[in-house]
């Protein structure tokens, strides 16, 4: 097992042997983040693709202000949200509604959760993902998706209250 120092080393003078140990070390974990934004396998791994490269291209410029893995998780978060603007996501919603609560029923499996999740709409998913799971700030969804800060709140309350059904429905039909 190598240091992630090695690793950077490594990646930084283009050793395929090290560069492949960290793509192998990360790999299943980012797809995972870019398959839940995108909820789409071959856009999946076409965002984690463009991201390794991008890491490969970019790792001189890490600077270690985190863990390699929480920047190379920003990278393809990006990745995936560039893919995702390509189509028009964002539902023109009431921003004024999204200071309301919506209460999500504690008993849940986790199944059942990812599950809903991937049934929601793209802008949704991918906001409520970003907020909710990535730990995001609204200012930086917003700035990330070239949305409003008021659009971002809105498209999470929304996915919160669609979140609701679809876990609601789950229950019924399962």
């Amino acid at each position: 097992m190598h240091t992630e120092e090695e690793l950077i080393s490594g990646c930084i003078n283009n050793d395929r042997r090290l560069q492949k140990a960290l793509y192998k070390k990360y790999c299943n974990a980012m797809y995972s983040s870019a398959y839940r934004i995108l909820n789409d396998i071959e856009l999946a791994n076409d965002a984690l693709q463009e991201a390794f490269i991008q890491v490969f291209r970019d790792i001189k410029k890490f600077r270690g202000d985190s863990t390699l893995g929480a920047w190379i998780k920003t990278i393809v978060i990006r990745s995936a949200i560039r893919l995702l603007k390509k189509d028009d996501l964002f539902v023109p919603l009431n921003e004024f509604l999204h200071d309301r609560s919506v209460e999500i029923p504690n008993s849940l499996d986790g199944e059942y959760l990812e599950e809903a999740i991937l049934r929601l709409p793209d802008g949704f998913r991918t906001v409520f993902l970003l907020i909710e799971v990535e730990g995001y700030a609204h200012k930086e969804v917003a700035k990330m998706l070239d949305i409003s800060e008021g659009t971002s709140k809105s498209q999470l309350f929304h996915a919160k209250n669609k979140l609701r059904e679809k876990i609601n429905g789950l229950r019924f039909s399962m």
